[in-house]
């Protein structure tokens, strides 16, 4: 079994199990590395609104997986557990996403520092991290939608 259909069968337990919302939009994890991950939403009856384009919630579903994703991964790598949370939101929403979208997200160095220093302190450390909403089928990498999340980890039991 490869690193990716691994991590899409953990997304998917998290979603059912866990978050049956992120389940609910049915993610699938497209590309992982130490630094980035994107993550794809399709654009179907459940996702979409009634202008045919997707929903903000949905668009709210795929960047919190992005980001959450990329700082769950990272912490069962170092074998340790984190509390996650997200404090804070800010979206800009640029054009209308009328096809599947994939969300990315590049801050696994910003991940690794805030890991490193929860395990370090014990303390929870917040930092804002970036998503990015594109519609590749139709628009390449013109941006639909940008998100700042302010993620929040601690160390659990170390």
């Amino acid at each position: 079994m490869t690193a990716l259909s691994k991590a899409n069968q953990h997304l998917k337990y998290f979603g059912e199990q866990l978050v049956p919302m992120i389940g609910y939009c049915q993610p699938e994890i497209l590309k992982l590395t130490d630094e980035s991950v994107e993550i794809k939403i399709p654009l179907n009856k459940e996702t979409k609104n009634h202008l045919q384009s997707m929903y903000f919630g949905a668009l709210a579903v795929g960047a919190d997986a992005a980001g959450g994703f990329l700082a769950i991964s990272k912490s069962e790598q170092m074998g340790k557990k984190i509390s996650l949370a997200f404090k804070a939101v800010k979206a800009e929403f640029l054009a209308r996403p009328e096809s599947d979208v994939v969300f990315v997200c590049n801050d696994g160095k910003l991940i690794d520092k805030m890991l490193s220093e929860t395990m370090e302190t014990g303390e929870r450390v917040n930092q804002p991290v970036r998503i990015t909403a594109l519609c590749p089928s139709l628009h390449d990498d013109k941006p639909m939608a940008e998100f700042e999340l302010t993620l929040s980890v601690k160390a659990v039991g170390n």
